[in-house]
């Protein structure tokens, strides 16, 4: 049994310390919102009563968080509290450049830093399939590993560095062309007669049925556009992409292609809208898509 800390029950962190705690391990939580705490201790979670003395107890802390300051503040947080000798395993979505800040902080502290990204919406948190994405020392990867496969079936050891936070972008990338690709195909179809769910039927059957579609397709056949992950996450993410891009001669960063397209479904009011809800009006995310020459 390990003693674990999880900092950060959101969405996707709450399900991670759940599964964790399902496996016998003794885990603590905390979080700034006092909604999600509440939330933790109704499933079960014991929420630290002081979060450094929780942070020295850890022989495993792990986060998930939402941009770069929180990763700067916690990182901080945990080189100061944390004992020498234990592993922080961060799954956020954030730059290697402040990822590669916080290893330097994490390392004068003795404390060993493990970059475990993960690929999946909440919903596939909350079912144990997450794919996780690490980097770090192996020797670490190696002793949390079966912490590791309590969030899901895939696990890939990338390297020793900032790989597995560049692989998550790579991903990420791709399903926000994805999403674009989806807008402009659904649209020419409704444009020209064809039945929504037959549309559904025939994509989840196809040559294009990736896991992320046939995942979309339960639910958006049936015309429920309840977000799993936002406009203004993605955002988020390509603003990460083009600057992962900047200096690598990276097309892909540097154009930013399907960014006035996704900026136009993050206007007043639609931030917290699904990346896949524009699909109620395609049509809006096509034209954009179409106006700046981006052809699927």
């Amino acid at each position: 049994m390990s003693v674990i800390h999880f900092v950060g029950v959101g969405k996707m962190g709450l399900p991670m310390a759940l599964h964790l705690k399902a496996a016998g391990h003794a885990v603590t939580v905390s979080d700034p919102s006092e909604e999600r705490l509440q939330l933790a201790r109704q499933q079960g979670l014991r929420v630290a009563e002081d979060d450094d003395a929780a942070l020295g107890r850890a022989d495993v802390v792990f986060s998930s968080l939402p941009n770069d300051a929180a990763l700067r503040s916690v990182a901080a947080q945990v080189g100061r509290a944390a004992r020498r000798g234990a592993t922080y395993v961060d799954t956020s979505t954030v730059s290697q450049q402040v990822s590669a800040e916080a290893a330097e902080v994490l390392a004068a502290a003795g404390v060993l830093y493990l970059r475990t990204t993960v690929s999946g919406n909440n919903k596939m948190a909350e079912a144990a399939q997450l794919t996780v994405m690490a980097s770090g020392p192996r020797a670490a990867y190696d002793t949390v590993l079966p912490l590791l496969k309590t969030l899901g079936p895939n696990q890939f050891y990338l390297g020793e560095a900032e790989q597995a936070r560049l692989m998550k972008l790579v991903v990420n990338l791709m399903i926000a062309q994805t999403s674009a690709m989806l807008a402009e195909g659904l649209t020419l179809g409704r444009k020209g007669g064809l039945d929504w769910h037959d549309m559904w039927q025939v994509l989840g059957a196809s040559a294009v049925a990736s896991p992320i579609l046939k995942a979309k397709a339960v639910q958006l056949s049936d015309r429920d556009f309840t977000p799993t992950f936002t406009v203004g996450q993605m955002i988020k993410d390509l603003d990460l992409i083009l600057g992962a891009g900047r200096g690598r001669a990276c097309a892909a960063g540097a154009d930013r292609p399907d960014a006035p397209a996704h900026a136009r479904g993050a206007g007043p009011g639609r931030g917290a809208r699904g990346l896949c809800g524009d699909h109620q009006d395609g049509r809006a995310q096509c034209r954009s898509v179409y106006r700046n020459g981006v052809k699927g």
